[in-house]
């Protein structure tokens, strides 16, 4: 495989080139390609080819989609650029997984994202994803506050009362509404949202 450490002093048609010849073999050569459409994308490269827009020249010029080409160049100017991870290691992680450590990195310090980054290289894909996966559903739950846990509870409650879909549940709930007395609901709500607010209780 050719040099393409330096995709500067590449003339726009070896650019071009290059890309078709790397993602042949996209999972070896991820880094590079993100690379090289980093540097067709900041300098506009996709004009001289007379395309508009980034998106309709990968798409267009190697049958690439323009969200996968974004994900290439978010990964590459991330974990090289950014974090300066050592080539090799971002590559024995693979995509995949970069892929899928990627958000939890954003405003994380330093020492966590040296860590996120040994257990992608260390956890098998599927034990990576429930990892993630766990902390994810902790910080969802960690985020609700009292009327989010009562409205799951509820719905919970009608859907299996009811046994059908939370879709289902809203046309039956639009039915019951129809015909009510919408003024005389309202009162009612807003005494028990009171009490709700003031005891957590209804």
């Amino acid at each position: 495989m050719e040099d393409f450490t330096n995709p500067t002093v590449m003339t726009a048609d070896e650019k071009i080139l290059a890309v078709n010849n790397l993602k042949k073999s996209l999972e070896d050569n991820f880094v590079s390609l993100g690379q090289l459409l980093s540097e067709i994308k900041r300098t506009k490269l996709y004009k001289y080819k007379g395309f508009k827009d980034f998106k309709e020249f990968v798409e267009k010029e190697f049958n690439l989609s323009g969200t996968f080409a974004n994900r290439l160049i978010g990964t590459y100017e991330l974990f090289i650029e950014e974090l300066d991870v050592d080539e090799m290691s971002v590559k024995n992680i693979g995509l995949d997984k970069l892929n899928m450590i990627k958000p939890l990195l954003k405003d994380t310090s330093y020492q966590e994202t040296e860590d996120w980054i040994k257990k992608a290289e260390e956890l098998p894909t599927t034990e990576l994803r429930e990892e993630i996966k766990e902390i994810r559903d902790r910080n969802k739950a960690k985020d609700k506050d009292l009327k989010d846990v009562y409205i799951d509870q509820f719905l919970e409650k009608m859907v299996t009362f009811f046994n059908c879909s939370r879709k289902e549940l809203n046309f039956k709930m639009a039915l019951f509404f129809q015909d009510a007395d919408l003024e005389e609901i309202r009162n009612e709500i807003r005494i028990k949202q009171r009490k709700f607010e003031e005891t957590g209780e209804v």
